[in-house]
């Protein structure tokens, strides 16, 4: 078999202490044409440096080769696919970041008066109206920062509301094709956690939830589309099943570039949900942040918002804080604002036939990389997909062959690798969303190194067990790395 392996055009870049020689300075000025004078005696000895030990003595030139050299390291957006499954690292338009950096924004303070934030006001005002539209919902709250925040800000709301009613209740329960911030978010809410299987067409079993629903449940956790990347056909029925015993349902909407302008949560019954911004509106995540998790709610959680709230006072915008009934604050300030910015754009570029386009190519995307590779790897569940897919390495295990050693092969291909044993109900599980930014000449490429993989783990499977091959750090010795990380550089 023909090996495609492409080896790495930088070369393995040693630390900028290794390079240093005594006496190499990174400036070069000429000679002073006043008296010199001793920094201590100007500017005092407490505000004068020592010398740092063992600091590197490195040119201007090579600082420069060192960090751009550093760069080409990097795997990026920018570079190519990220395949990676319920994350969405998709291409934005730099427009977006373009839109974010104008100056009245990119340097509005927090603290200054209202009456100078106006316009960034608007802004966040546009913005929840607009989330509010595209999920079915009467009302968004901008405040937290990520997925996750937003899922306890939904759960504390939730709470709130039941407390009202007289019995905040003892439990949530979780699909076990639950995104995993879920039971954490659930149980830092005061709540017990009851998982729930999934059926054999990779949902959530319906007549389970029946029986689990009962005076002491408080809401569902919904993920939908699934962590498999199928959508929940039977929301309605889960909806009037929660309902009539007085629970709530609570969508996690990190998966939403696979319903926005196709279907509302808010239509199908869903009592609150939340949004990765970061996913599905401008600015991948990558890198671990920024991010903005809103929430969008039902008329009925709406007094339980977190404060302040944007409020129309004439023809300006002001923050109201007497809110008796809010949960408070759960962030500082309003909201990751750089993030809002770019997802506001996002939306007004595309406006509603793009954003419904954008689901269309997701979901045509993530099935014609289903079609392709379901001759060469396991389907473990036949649902039709959304925006990704699922499959396991039960073919390839056979030849001891198994999800890791797949994905470190894919980087010797030049591909990021997709998501490793996740969800945890697929063995081996291999996760893949391509995003509706991705173009079929991409695409293609993809499928082709995963089907030349496919192929090496029946014919030459020590290739794909010893991989990858082609990287600056040959394979690592995770379990070591993680137990023993060496975090400080020391000189021979």
């Amino acid at each position: 078999m023909t090996s495609r392996v492409r080896p790495h055009l930088s070369y393995n870049e040693p630390l900028l202490f290794e390079r240093s020689s005594p006496g190499k300075v990174a400036y070069q000025l000429p000679e002073l044409d006043v008296p010199p004078v001793d920094p201590k005696e100007a500017l005092g000895p407490s505000n004068v440096r020592e010398a740092i030990d063992d600091f590197p003595e490195v040119s201007e030139v090579e600082v420069i080769r060192h960090y751009t050299r550093l760069s080409a390291w990097n795997y990026a957006i920018d570079f190519g696919m990220y395949p990676l499954g319920s994350c969405t690292m998709k291409y934005n338009p730099r427009v977006n970041e373009l839109v974010a950096r104008l100056e009245g924004l990119a340097w509005a303070h927090p603290y200054q008066p209202e009456s100078l934030a106006q316009g960034a006001m608007e802004v966040m005002a546009r913005l929840e109206a607009a989330l509010a539209e595209i999920t079915g919902m009467d009302a968004v709250t901008l405040q937290p920062a990520a997925g996750a925040q937003g899922e306890l800000t939904a759960l504390l709301m939730m709470r709130a509301l039941l407390e009202r009613r007289g019995n905040p209740r003892k439990k949530i329960l979780i699909p076990d094709s639950a995104h995993g911030t879920n039971p954490a978010s659930a149980a830092t809410a005061g709540y017990a956690v009851e998982n729930i299987k999934s059926n054999e067409a990779g949902m959530l079993d319906v007549a389970a939830l029946e029986q689990h629903v009962n005076e002491d449940v408080a809401a569902l956790m919904l993920t939908n589309p699934n962590t498999l990347g199928i959508f929940e056909e039977q929301i309605e029925r889960v909806a009037e099943i929660l309902h009539a015993k007085g629970a709530l349902l609570y969508m996690d909407g990190a998966n939403m570039n696979a319903l926005m302008g196709i279907a509302r949560p808010g239509d199908f019954g869903v009592d609150a949900l939340h949004l990765n911004l970061h996913k599905t509106f401008s600015t991948p995540h990558g890198g671990g942040g920024p991010g903005a998790g809103p929430v969008a709610v039902k008329r009925e959680l709406e007094p339980f918002l977190p404060v302040p709230r944007l409020k129309r006072t004439g023809k300006k915008w002001a923050y109201d804080y007497r809110r008796k009934d809010s949960i408070g604050r759960v962030r500082a300030f309003y909201g990751n604002f750089g993030v809002l910015v770019r997802a506001l754009a996002y939306i007004l570029a595309h406006g509603g036939p793009g954003l419904r386009n954008v689901t269309l190519d997701a979901v045509l995307n993530a099935n014609y990389i289903r079609r392709k590779l379901e001759p060469h790897f396991d389907l473990p569940y036949p649902s039709p997909a959304m925006h990704e897919v699922v499959f396991s390495d039960a073919r390839q295990a056979v030849h001891d062959v198994h999800t890791g050693e797949i994905a470190k092969r894919l980087i010797d291909y030049g591909f990021h690798p997709y998501t490793v044993s996740f969800p945890l109900i697929v063995r081996g599980a291999m996760m893949i969303e391509p995003t509706e930014t991705e173009t079929k000449h991409e695409l293609d490429r993809f499928i082709q190194a995963m089907i030349d993989i496919a192929g090496e783990a029946e014919q030459d499977s020590e290739i794909v067990r010893n991989a990858p091959h082609a990287t600056r750090t040959s394979r690592v010795d995770e379990v070591a790395a993680a137990r023993k990380p060496v975090l400080r550089w020391k000189p021979a």
